[in-house]
């Protein structure tokens, strides 16, 4: 169209600068598309990309500055056509980025308005306007375009991250479900296998007792048995009601300074009779230092490590010491064992997961130590870590804060001891639960006032001449769905005054908990072991007897 009225040399030259114009856009686009996506500055490359956009809407600009020849108004037209053409077509390509879209509009159709400029006649102002509506026109699509797409993106980035966490989380709940189902089948094999013992030690006790020739040998090695299965129920019940506890975020965190020194000596002075039953050389290093950490659930986690590298390194050496970590000190305890797959050291910390007991035997323990012990170093916030190989023993470890020592402090004097013999309330609608606690109770001399129900009590208690009480155990759930915190306050309504009190529920799941926590009551979760009960019985009394420290 222009070969006519434009000179050839001008075509050439422009044709030339076209084509080396395009080839460095593709080679830009190339270079983007080898490493751009990776590259950490993308306004880098939107820089570039719009340079050399603009220096090629300068070039078809050109067309509109040298195909502009007044004496063939035929043409002129024609290059406004095209440069209008060539304007529109590039609003999809370049709205991502308004900037390039703008420069590109600018850089066409500014040689051609130049052109009309300089020229006088009504049809160059027409031109002019026809420009000017052109570029407010296409600007504002522009915008539009540039708006739309953004959405479309955001929405489709965030459909991709709903879609992915959706992932993670149908991934976190097959997880879980699978664990719980694990859990589940564990629990119960180790819930049955003492139950079933139980009935067993019982049902012999029974057939020897109707023959009415019963030794009493025979009976006591019976008890005995029947007393290890029931401490083994307890034991795996109180674990899971532990793990129930920590799950459901029931377990109280006590701060306070801790000299490291003196609990691995205490720690050391515990363990080393089992270390010596069991022909292990228990070495403790102790460190002087101290830590902010609670003193109960740290040695607690500790218990575990002990008793777990007692137990897996039969004649050999576990060591139990502390080395700084900066401004931390790490606890260490290391045996000679068999060592942990590395496969296997996240497996060790789930629950009934023990590598060397596929027989489940009890006396090698629950499965339960470290499970716990995962959920008390996340309580506490205390890094655990693991470092064992098959044949290399294993060493457990947990970080604490180090602190500088504490001022001393002059403990306040405290009773160690109760005077005189108990009076106890007890409530509890199971008759044989009821005569069982007062039989033991008697058993241990203390005087006790029992009843189904509160009304029942007190009739008792009155009858018994209504002296004082220092103390109420109450079974959580009651008749006429009474709870034991409500027997509580009603006891002490009738008293006239307030009792330490104690609750013994079988309940575990995370909501009962938490009202038993609210009720601010020592709780006690069947099955209860006697010697636990009497621990109970002597702590809570002991607690409301305490002076309190002087201000």
């Amino acid at each position: 169209m222009l070969r006519e009225a434009v000179p050839g040399r001008q075509l050439l030259i422009w044709i030339g600068a076209i084509y080396v114009l395009t080839a460095a856009r593709l080679l830009l686009s190339r270079q983007y598309f080898r490493r751009g996506e990776e590259d950490a500055e993308p306004e880098t490359w939107a820089r570039r990309f719009t340079i050399l956009s603009v220096l090629s809407s300068l070039l078809w600009g050109g067309v509109g500055w040298i195909g502009f020849v007044p004496s063939e108004p035929h043409l002129i037209a024609f290059v406004c056509i095209v440069l209008t053409g060539m304007s529109g077509g590039a609003l999809p390509a370049l709205s991502a980025y308004p900037p390039a879209y703008a420069g590109l509009l600018i850089a066409m159709q500014l040689p051609f308005a130049l052109r009309c400029l300089a020229q006088e006649g009504s049809i160059y102002s027409v031109y002019l306007a026809f420009l000017l509506c052109l570029v407010c026109v296409y600007l504002y699509y522009s915008l539009n375009a540039y708006r739309s797409l953004k959405e479309t993106v955001s929405l489709r980035f965030e459909n991709q991250a709903l879609v992915e966490r959706l992932e993670r989380e149908r991934d976190r709940a097959t997880a879980a479900d699978r664990a719980k189902t694990r859990f589940l089948a564990a629990a119960s094999h180790d819930l049955r296998q003492p139950i079933h013992a139980a009935s067993l030690f019982t049902a012999s006790l029974a057939a020897l007792a109707r023959r009415g020739d019963i030794r009493d040998v025979e009976a006591k090695g019976i008890a005995d048995r029947l007393e290890a299965v029931i401490s083994s129920l307890g034991g795996l019940l109180h674990g899971l009601i532990d793990v129930s506890r920590l799950d459901a975020g029931l377990v109280p965190v006590r701060r306070r300074p801790i000299s490291l020194a003196q609990m691995l000596c205490d720690l050391r002075e515990e363990f080393m009779p089992q270390a010596l039953q069991r022909g292990i050389a228990l070495r403790v290093v102790p460190l002087d230092v101290w830590a902010d950490s609670d003193p109960v659930l740290l040695k607690r986690i500790l218990d575990n490590f002990l008793s777990n590298a007692l137990r897996h390194a039969p004649d050999g050496r576990v060591l139990i010491g502390c080395r700084r970590r900066g401004s931390a000190i790490e606890i260490l305890v290391v045996d000679t064992g068999p060592g942990i797959p590395y496969g296997q050291h996240q497996a060790v910390f789930e629950e009934f997961v023990q590598l060397d007991n596929p027989q489940r035997d009890r006396e090698q323990g629950l499965g339960l130590g470290l499970a716990i012990v995962r959920r008390l170093a996340g309580l506490l916030g205390h890094p655990i870590g693991l470092r064992s190989a098959p044949g290399k023993g294993s060493a457990f470890s947990v970080r604490l804060p180090m602190i500088a020592p504490p001022a001393l402090t002059h403990a306040s004097p405290r009773r160690s001891e109760t005077t005189g013999r108990l009076r106890i309330m007890v409530v509890d609608d199971d008759t044989q639960v009821l005569a069982g606690l007062a039989t033991l109770l008697a058993a241990w001399g203390y005087d006790s006032f029992c009843g189904a129900d509160v009304e029942e009590l007190c009739r008792r208690h009155q009858a018994a001449g209504a002296r004082p009480v220092d103390l109420i155990i109450a079974d959580y759930r009651l008749e006429r769905d009474l709870t034991g915190s409500e027997a509580i306050a009603r006891l002490e309504l009738y008293l006239g005054y307030p009792v330490p009190a104690l609750i013994i529920t079988g309940d575990t799941s995370p909501e009962r908990l938490r009202e038993l926590t609210a009720t601010g009551h020592r709780v006690l979760h069947k099955p209860v072991a006697p010697e636990r009960l009497q621990a109970a019985i002597r702590e809570t009394v002991l607690d409301e007897a305490a002076p309190a420290s002087p201000a």
